[in-house]
C-alpha cells in the first residue's frame, strides 16, 4: 500500500533562491553562460551555498548577474568536496573556462551526469535529443 503525501510549499528561502537562480539564467548573455547557469541552478546544492553565490553573483542594472570569472578563481577556496568541485569544473567548462576534460564525467553521480548532459545539449543548441533515465 502506498500513501500519497501532499507536496510541501516552498519556504521563503527556497522561493528566493529559485527566483535568484532563474534571474541568473535570464541574465546570461551567451548560450554557454545560459547552459552553465541552468546546470548550476538545477544541481541546487552547490548554488544553495552562500559562499558560492557570493563568488558568483553581482548586481547588474537589470538585477543579479553571474560573474563566472570570480567563481572560477575561488573554486578551490569554497569548501566544496571533490565531487562538487568536479561538477563545478564541468559547469565552468561549458563556457571554455578551466582545464578540465570531458573525461571528468566519470566521477559524477547519475543526477549530476544528467544535468551536465542536458547542459551540453543546450550548449549545442540541440532540442531534439532527450536525456533521462532508462526504466
Amino acid at each position: 500500500m502506498t500513501t500519497e503525501t501532499e507536496p510541501q510549499p516552498l519556504t521563503t528561502y527556497e522561493t528566493d533562491l529559485h527566483e535568484l537562480g532563474e534571474q541568473i539564467v535570464r541574465a546570461s548573455e551567451t548560450v554557454g553562460e545560459r547552459a552553465a547557469a541552468r546546470a548550476l541552478v538545477d544541481e541546487g546544492t552547490i548554488f544553495a551555498r552562500r559562499n558560492v553565490r557570493s563568488a558568483l553573483i553581482a548586481d547588474g542594472p537589470d538585477g543579479a548577474t553571474a560573474r563566472w570569472e570570480g567563481l572560477s578563481r575561488r573554486k578551490y577556496t569554497l569548501g566544496l568536496n571533490e565531487k562538487e568541485r568536479l561538477f563545478l569544473g564541468l559547469v565552468l567548462s561549458l563556457m571554455g573556462m578551466g582545464p578540465i576534460t570531458i573525461a571528468a564525467v566519470r566521477g559524477l553521480d547519475e543526477r549530476r551526469l544528467c544535468i551536465i548532459m542536458r547542459a551540453i545539449l543546450q550548449l549545442a543548441e540541440n532540442n531534439t535529443i532527450a536525456v533521462g533515465i532508462r526504466i
